[in-house]
């Protein structure tokens, strides 16, 4: 009995498509976009997770440098309006190289 099945095409003939072509395949997308064929990200999130996730920290910390640098917010009250704890928003300060002066609270 032998290993190998035989084909009709030819030994330099193309190998047929994996994935048929009349299949629907649904792009649901994810968070970052509804659509995989409209997505603003560089390389898919599913790609390398962890690419993503430094991702949407460094989004984050951008907002955090906008909020306390441009509109004069205390920590505090970047911590509120973003939703994190005001640890999270030294941190990300600290990450961005705009380390704040002490402020009372």
């Amino acid at each position: 009995m032998s290993k190998y099945t035989k084909t009709n095409r030819g030994r330099y003939a193309p190998a047929p498509d994996s994935l048929p072509e009349e299949m629907h395949y649904a792009d649901t997308g994810c968070e970052a976009s509804a659509s995989c064929l409209k997505c603003p990200l560089p390389m898919c999130k599913f790609d390398d997770p962890a690419w993503y996730q430094a991702h949407k920290t460094r989004e984050r910390d951008m907002e955090v440098v906008a909020a306390f640098r441009e509109e004069g917010l205390r920590v505090f009250e970047v911590a509120d309006r973003l939703g994190i704890s005001a640890r999270t928003v030294s941190r990300a300060l600290r990450r961005t190289g705009f380390a704040p002066a002490a402020q009372a609270a």
